[in-house]
């Protein structure tokens, strides 16, 4: 039973599609939740492969993790952000990216919260920044 992922042509907006069989697929009538469009592309899957969710949790709560990390200075936050979201191994949404890019910039989180507020609003994306049709 395949899972597919796209990218709405018109938009950007990531989803997948679990089908239940392979003569079920047509994404043509599959609906972009941001723009209403069906206009579809499919992506590449990333490859992954199986850690429990203890290890990555252990990885991720390693001391070491928050070397160098300086909560006042924003380019050492996007430092912190980007190897994070790496150790995670999942894509993150474009704001996701967006965020980091200004905070590398030397933009403080404050002025990016007050900034983007669409970013409350992200609570039905996945933290792989697709959503699920």
């Amino acid at each position: 039973m395949p899972i597919y992922e796209y990218r709405c042509k018109e938009c950007g907006q990531k989803a997948r599609k679990f089908w239940r069989s392979f003569a079920d697929i047509n994404p043509g009538v599959l609906e972009c939740p941001r723009c209403g469009a069906h206009n579809w592309q499919r992506l590449v899957s990333r490859v992954a492969f199986i850690r429990s969710e203890e290890a990555r949790l252990d990885d991720l709560a390693d001391p070491s993790s928050l070397a160098g990390l300086d909560e006042n200075d924003p380019k050492s936050i996007a430092r912190w952000m980007r190897k994070m979201s790496n150790q995670v191994g999942e894509e993150m949404p474009p704001e996701f990216e967006q965020v980091i890019d200004r905070l590398e910039s030397g933009q403080s989180p404050e002025e990016i919260e007050a900034s983007m507020p669409e970013l409350a609003g992200m609570g039905d994306m996945g933290s792989d920044g697709f959503v699920d049709l």
